[in-house]
């Protein structure tokens, strides 16, 4: 039987010669302390008409700021 590395290392090469590649993605952790109690006060402001016009005007402000970014209004 082959070593899981033997095995990781195959599987990936498969993988390549589909056309794919690995990307690492970070999420939040949500196991870390205090992150469900953020998360519904995050969520409580957004409750707020005002507060969630403010959080999109600063998330397309950023966007903007990245070079060929195109928004459009279809949301």
């Amino acid at each position: 039987m082959a070593s899981s590395a033997k095995r990781v290392a195959n599987h990936r090469a498969r993988m390549r010669e589909q056309g794919l590649r690995p990307v690492q993605i970070w999420v939040p952790d949500t196991s870390r302390p205090g992150f469900a109690e953020e998360t519904r006060a995050w969520v409580e402001s957004l409750k707020d008409k005002a507060a969630e016009d403010a959080l999109d005007e600063a998330m397309e402000a950023e966007m903007a700021a990245i070079e060929g970014w195109v928004w459009t209004e279809d949301r």
